[in-house]
């Protein structure tokens, strides 16, 4: 493969990488807007591995103006007593679990992926090698990635958790799935390219593209 085609690589890889990285940080895969009580607006945030909670309480004030008093805390997503972990929703937090170790193991396989491109695009020898590494790296990032979407998507379907009926999809979930979209697409490239740089295609290959002799 040419070196234009593994820098694009690995700036496409880095792009799924950062995607990543905000999906599993960001708390907000699913979002719940508790109804309006006694002048109180609660919204519940749910992400792989942290749940936080802003309350906003409006007050009417004098001449008709209104006092606001906002808090927003965060915590550790499930938790054992909390989400009762130990109890009826025991099944639930460990699927959940789940898709959190998978969206974590995604960025590894990531990481990894950039580094195998960074050492391949060193040699030419090593470009014609190297696109095989990467493009399995780059499937196993992606694969991890839609395994924790599908996780959560399951999860938030058969309303596993008491409040999933009221959730919604939030900013984290549709990073995640942008995410591996994007990663299936790099995949492909990968391959098609490597595939045909090794079959000689110049525009693969570059000016000094390897055809194999004929006898």
């Amino acid at each position: 493969m040419r070196k234009t085609s593994y820098i694009l690589a690995f700036f496409a890889v880095a792009a799924t990488l950062t995607l990543n990285i905000l999906s599993v940080q960001r708390p907000d895969w699913l979002v719940v807007k508790n109804p309006d009580i006694f002048h109180t607006k609660d919204v519940v945030s749910i992400g792989l591995n942290q749940l936080c909670e802003l309350s906003v309480i409006d007050w009417p004030g004098p001449n008709g103006s209104t006092i606001s008093y906002t808090n927003y805390s965060c915590r550790r997503f499930p938790m054992r007593d909390a989400d009762g972990c130990d109890k009826e929703n025991k099944a639930f937090c460990m699927i959940w679990s789940t898709a959190g170790y998978f969206g974590e193991l995604g960025i590894g396989f990531a990481i990894v992926s950039c580094l195998a491109i960074l050492f391949g695009v060193t040699t030419r020898s090593r470009r014609r090698r190297i696109w095989k590494s990467a493009s399995v790296l780059v499937a196993l990032h992606v694969l991890s990635q839609m395994i924790s979407f599908a996780v959560v998507t399951h999860l938030y379907r058969t309303e596993m958790y008491p409040t999933f009926d009221r959730a919604r999809p939030g900013l984290a979930y549709v990073l995640n799935v942008v995410s591996w979209v994007l990663g299936l697409l790099v995949t492909a490239g990968v391959v098609t390219t490597g595939m045909s740089a090794a079959r000689g295609h110049a525009w693969a290959a570059g000016n000094r593209a390897y055809r194999p002799i004929r006898g």
